[in-house]
């Protein structure tokens, strides 16, 4: 489970080391793609695989599905961290996210999420107050 807030440097060559706890759990390969609100999604491969695989049952006849799979799966890029416990992101990946040097890196599960910093900052800013609003609509009876 990936958990926690993290905040690498990205470096000239859009390398970034991965939390250290985040190592093991991604050693065997990852997929960082576009995520919602302007982040990375960064899923380790047998997860990627997984979600992958599930889309193939949904239906194409569904524009709304058609849309979300060209952007998910077209900004895709399996990569492999290197022995520093650095990964590479890709160009596009990174203009998409607006990456510069200062990240945030946060766990939210199956999948840990890649900011840049101000940007982090300011949607936990904006979405604070609905957080504390909100606990007991979005998951009744769990705190």
């Amino acid at each position: 489970m990936f958990l926690g807030t993290h905040t690498p440097r990205l470096d000239d060559k859009g390398r970034m080391f991965l939390p250290a706890k985040y190592r093991d759990k991604l050693a065997h390969g990852l997929v960082i793609t576009r995520g919602q609100e302007r982040c990375l999604y960064v899923f380790p491969m047998a997860e990627f695989e997984r979600i992958a695989t599930a889309m193939q049952s949904t239906p194409v006849s569904s524009k709304a599905v058609r849309d979300f799979q060209r952007v998910f799966l077209s900004g895709a890029s399996d990569e492999m961290p290197d022995k520093q416990g650095r990964i590479t992101i890709p160009p596009t990946l990174r203009e998409y996210a607006g990456l510069t040097k200062d990240c945030t890196v946060i766990g939210t599960g199956n999948r840990a999420e890649i900011w840049d910093s101000a940007a982090w900052d300011a949607y936990l800013e904006s979405t604070e107050q609905s957080f504390s609003d909100q606990s007991e609509e979005v998951v009744p009876g769990l705190l």
